[in-house]
């Protein structure tokens, strides 16, 4: 049996996410591979103690890599799960903030 603990794996934090969440309200995580719209959306209700709006859903592509010191090695990535979570208007989420 799964929790809702289990659906939330981590916050993605880049450059993309960091003007996604200042200016469009956004927020993405990385989820489980079994998550789903609705799972996401009381995860992170229950969580952070937020109304969310929306929910998109990505399944992010597994990547084929090299290693630095020899050239004909491949290194393959997992692709993961994303979730862009959009918030009601006025709310934030205090994991992405930073520093004040």
């Amino acid at each position: 049996m799964t929790t809702i603990y289990d659906v939330l794996r981590r916050p993605l934090v880049t450059e993309k996410t960091n003007f996604q969440s200042s200016k469009l309200n956004q927020y993405s995580f990385e989820v489980a591979d079994f998550a789903t719209r609705t799972s996401v959306k009381d995860a992170v209700e229950t969580l952070y103690d937020v109304k969310v709006a929306r929910v998109n859903i990505i399944n992010t592509s597994a990547k084929r890599g090299r290693r630095l010191r020899s050239r004909r090695l491949l290194v393959r990535k997992p692709g993961i799960k994303k979730a862009i979570v959009t918030l009601v208007e006025g709310q934030t989420l205090q994991i992405f903030e930073g520093v004040q």
